[in-house]
């Protein structure tokens, strides 16, 4: 167990990329997508649970109008313990408020850990492990650790970590000074990276004491931390949208990194629910699905009582919730978000988003 460590899920996240499924007031976060019957969010909580020993060591910092959804599932989590942010800022804002709460309570020298509602972890005792020697990394030698999941294939869409000095062995996992992070690289970068051996993906949990954050937020995110510390929630408006990384974490010369590996996606779009799920079949068929010629496709459908038919199709994502379809190519899930903004310029389409 990763003693003294207070956890916090960011849960205020849209989900967009799994549109139509995912929609604003029951967004991805609080569906069952990796073939469990646990939603993302209870599934991250019922990991960090495992690993903080008890509900009270447990936060959720969340949007307004998903406050209501997060309670619902998950009933044991303290009331004072989720925090629900007026608008949407991104991740700085996000764990620059939950640290500032959580130290008034606990003080300075409480353990933080930031963990995303929408991972998926296959192997709960080496996730433990990790975690635990994060803890004792930042107990040791002050910082801010971050998981750095080994790449298993030169993906373009993560960041990467560069590993540098290493700072020793923590609970038998090497510890090192991150050297660098980068942005998603094409193709041709992210094979050089792997390469080396050096570069580990950027998963985007982070563990520190209070205390460090907050120093190095009044360093290089002053616009953000103070402002909360003068007002609290009440700030939100006046802050700047930007995440974590770009606020801090490509700056501090406290960042540090364990490579590890316990089975780990992100679970970003229709493409990660295949990883996961389809195994040798030619398709994905989370539908009822009859085809002629058809291979490499994803089907998904909530309602058992129709039928996905299809005549020479390949590569595509064919999704039916409802009254939308969804038709795309594999390769352009990303281009999702672009639809839904195309979408939200037409007053009668609001009912679908």
């Amino acid at each position: 167990m990763a003693s003294g460590l207070i956890a916090v899920i960011l849960a205020g996240g849209k989900g967009e990329r799994f549109w139509p499924l995912s929609r604003r007031q029951r967004p991805k976060q609080f569906l069952c997508l990796d073939g469990s019957d646990r939603s993302l969010l209870q599934a991250t909580a019922d990991r960090l649970v495992a690993i903080t020993g008890s509900w009270e060591s447990l936060w959720v910092i969340t949007a307004g109008d998903l406050a209501a959804g997060v309670k619902e599932q998950l009933p044991p989590l303290p009331e004072t313990n989720l925090l629900v942010e007026p608008m949407g800022k991104d991740t700085a804002p996000a764990v620059a408020w939950a640290t500032w709460e959580i130290s008034q309570r606990f003080g300075n020298e409480a353990i933080v850990g930031f963990f995303p509602a929408d991972h998926w972890i296959k192997d709960q005792d080496a996730y433990q492990k990790t975690l635990t020697a994060a803890v004792e990394m930042v107990q040791k030698q002050p910082g801010i650790a971050t998981l750095g999941i080994k790449p298993s294939y030169p993906s373009t869409g993560y960041g990467y970590i560069e590993q540098g000095e290493n700072l020793g062995s923590y609970n038998h996992l090497q510890g090192y000074r991150v050297s660098r992070f980068t942005e998603k690289p094409d193709a041709a970068t992210a094979a050089e990276f792997i390469a080396t051996g050096r570069f580990s993906w950027n998963s985007g949990m982070f563990i520190f004491p209070a205390k460090i954050m907050l120093e190095q937020l009044q360093t290089y995110a002053p616009g953000i931390i103070q402002p909360i510390q003068a007002q609290g929630v009440a700030s939100y408006g006046s802050l700047p949208k930007k995440s974590i990384d770009y606020a801090v974490m490509e700056h501090t010369r406290l960042a540090y990194v364990i490579p590890a590996e316990f089975g780990w996606d992100d679970l970003g779009d229709w493409n990660a629910i295949a990883r996961l799920l389809q195994g040798e079949n030619p398709n994905l068929e989370l539908a009822r699905h009859i085809g002629l010629e058809s291979s490499g496709n994803i089907f998904y459908s909530t309602d058992a009582n129709e039928i996905i038919a299809t005549i020479g199709l390949e590569e595509l994502v064919v999704v039916r919730e409802k009254n939308i379809t969804l038709i795309v190519p594999k390769s352009r899930t990303q281009e999702i978000k672009q639809l839904l903004a195309k979408i939200q310029q037409n007053q009668d389409l609001e009912k679908f988003l």
